[in-house]
């Protein structure tokens, strides 16, 4: 079992940047694929990237890449998101993703946070 807990969200001007946490308990924490997955208003729950237990393979969204970057501290059993130069598009909840395996689709998640809301607006 693993839970979730995601932190460091908020509203931030276009351009600016935010770093999300998110902490794990369980103690299988780094046999877990961790990701990031978001959702805007009316819209589906989207992958925006994902990284495997030892770092060693990551993936982002086209959307997101070059601007996005996600790392885990396995001993502090934490995944971030560094999201930098962010668009009004960013705009969502952003939910942290733990998974035995690597996968972008969301109905192949295995556990989920309860979410952050990440607002860019002037």
């Amino acid at each position: 079992q693993v839970q979730l807990v995601e932190s460091g969200g908020g509203l931030v001007q276009p351009g600016g940047s935010l770093r999300l946490s998110c902490a794990a308990s369980g103690r299988t924490f780094s046999r877990y694929f961790m990701g990031w997955f978001r959702q805007a208003p009316g819209k589906e729950r989207e992958f925006v990237t994902t990284v495997s237990w030892n770092g060693g393979s990551v993936s982002y969204a086209d959307s997101v890449k070059d601007r996005f970057t996600i790392s885990r501290d396995i001993g502090k059993n934490t995944v971030y998101l560094q999201m930098n130069s962010l668009k009004p598009e960013d705009t969502a909840v952003y939910y942290c993703a733990a998974n035995s395996f690597l996968s972008t689709n969301v109905r192949e998640i295995d556990y989920w946070g309860q979410g952050t809301q990440v607002t860019v607006s002037s």
